[in-house]
């Protein structure tokens, strides 16, 4: 099982310091890839609740959030080996031509260590703040990921759709992972779970106990079988929003809660029910926002790599 790490661009943590010795703490302890985090805006009186807290409150980390390529590009300069992940870029919210150079030129520079995680979005706040329309996100998305496929795979690329149309054009600075750098969309609705077996490398789910997973994966590996796709080729890296604890949790627990024993037995049930690669995220855990906090977890939670 890999095992993987959120880079701190959420919250007071977000700083160069941060970033550069977690990036590189992570590397040299051997851990797989790090991971940024999108969060467009801190509404004032959200439209929308958010769906990773029991009130729909948005956590306080938000309303501090550095750019999550801007802050990968950083830490591609300051690591040479490790893998750099989105989990994950809010489709609505990008021109599909320009986000296609930003990562291309990601995965050029740091020799093709990119991981494209994207989603639908689900704030309404920043849908209108972004220009991005929430009724059509769906069928958006499909043309949007043909577009970055059509740029990486092809040059000259074009294409013409119902939302985006690239005239006949040369953009020469490609990935240097080939066909391009694996994606992986992070899926929950029907329409959404047939949109990544039809399309993507991958999956990425958060928030979610693991029989749940294991029932909506081996969803997806059907879908992908009857769309003509060997299952086996789609993965599943599981975002897991950390809460280590001194005492054991109760039996209600959230997954990735509680003592590493609990913590080391997710990550196993993860592992038994085909995911790849487990990251792990402690910036919204109690002394989350402390960088002693996370170098400590760094060297703590390396004994789950096995």
């Amino acid at each position: 099982m890999k095992i993987g790490f959120a880079l701190p661009n959420i919250g007071p943590i977000g700083t160069a310091e941060a970033i550069t010795k977690v990036a590189q703490r992570a590397e040299a302890l051997g851990y797989s890839s790090l991971w940024t985090i999108e969060r467009l805006l801190y509404p004032v009186k959200p439209q929308t609740p958010y769906p990773g807290t029991p009130d729909g409150s948005l956590p306080e980390i938000y309303k501090h959030a550095l750019d999550p390529l801007d802050a990968l590009t950083y830490a591609a300069a300051v690591t040479k080996r490790i893998h750099l992940g989105t989990s994950v870029l809010d489709i609505p919210y990008y021109n599909p031509v320009m986000l296609a150079r930003r990562l291309s030129t990601i995965d050029f520079l740091s020799n093709g260590r990119l991981r494209v995680g994207l989603g639908l979005g689900w704030s309404k706040d920043e849908m209108e703040a972004s220009g991005g329309d929430m009724k059509q996100r769906g069928a958006m998305a499909d043309e949007f990921i043909q577009v970055l496929k059509a740029i990486w795979t092809t040059n000259p690329a074009e294409f013409s759709g119902k939302f985006y149309t690239l005239p006949k054009s040369y953009i020469n600075v490609k990935p240097v992972q080939k066909p391009h750098p694996p994606i992986y969309l992070a899926a929950f609705a029907p329409p959404a779970l047939q949109r990544l077996a039809r399309m993507a490398d991958g999956w990425n789910p958060v928030f979610l106990p693991v029989p749940v997973m294991q029932q909506m994966f081996d969803t997806v590996k059907q879908m992908a079988k009857q769309a003509g796709r060997d299952p086996a080729s789609i993965v599943m890296i599981v975002r897991a929003n950390l809460e280590l604890m001194d005492k054991p949790a109760g039996a209600e627990r959230a997954a990735f809660s509680g003592t590493f024993d609990q913590i080391e037995g997710d990550v196993e049930a993860c592992a038994k029910i085909g995911a790849s690669e487990v990251f792990l995220d402690p910036a919204f855990s109690p002394g989350g926002q402390s960088l002693d906090h996370w170098m400590q977890l760094l060297e703590k939670l390396q004994g789950l790599m096995k």
